[in-house]
């Protein structure tokens, strides 16, 4: 039986160049350097928001560099709505809110790639609503 507690995949053996070029091509961007920027500004900004087992986790299963920027960022006390989330981080890159939406789905659906979908379900049940979409997947709802 899988523990709650353990990664919900093995590192992928990934390296941070094989995830930035995925991440090129997943976002279309021009260059090598772009797909890291945005990248960066992603992981912090997602950084930001994961706490306890799941952080621990997510951060086993990213090349190290990866890693290195989703943790060293300080968790914030209320994590933020997906669409807060996008706009924060479009104030905080200083790109467009649409533009901003792009990044994020861009490197989070990678990111979910990487950490597998068990440990994506327990990313998606710590985060507030919004962030399936940004990871790739579809936000289901219960009706009343």
């Amino acid at each position: 039986m899988l523990s709650l507690r353990e990664p919900a995949s093995a590192p992928t053996g990934m390296t941070f160049h094989q995830m930035l070029e995925k991440i090129r091509y997943e976002g279309a961007y021009p260059t090598r350097e772009r797909a890291e920027d945005v990248t960066r500004a992603v992981l912090a900004a997602l950084g930001r928001q994961l706490t306890g087992d799941e952080r621990v986790d997510l951060a086993a299963c990213l090349p190290t560099e990866a890693a290195t920027v989703l943790t060293d960022e300080i968790p914030a006390l209320r994590p933020l709505t997906g669409w807060a989330f996008v706009k924060d981080l479009s104030t905080r890159t200083g790109g467009t809110l649409a533009t901003t939406r792009w990044d994020a789905g861009a490197v989070l659906s990678v990111v979910g790639q990487v950490a597998g979908p068990v440990l994506l379900d327990r990313i998606l049940a710590q985060l507030p609503s919004g962030y399936a979409l940004l990871f790739g997947r579809a936000e289901l709802t219960q009706s009343a």
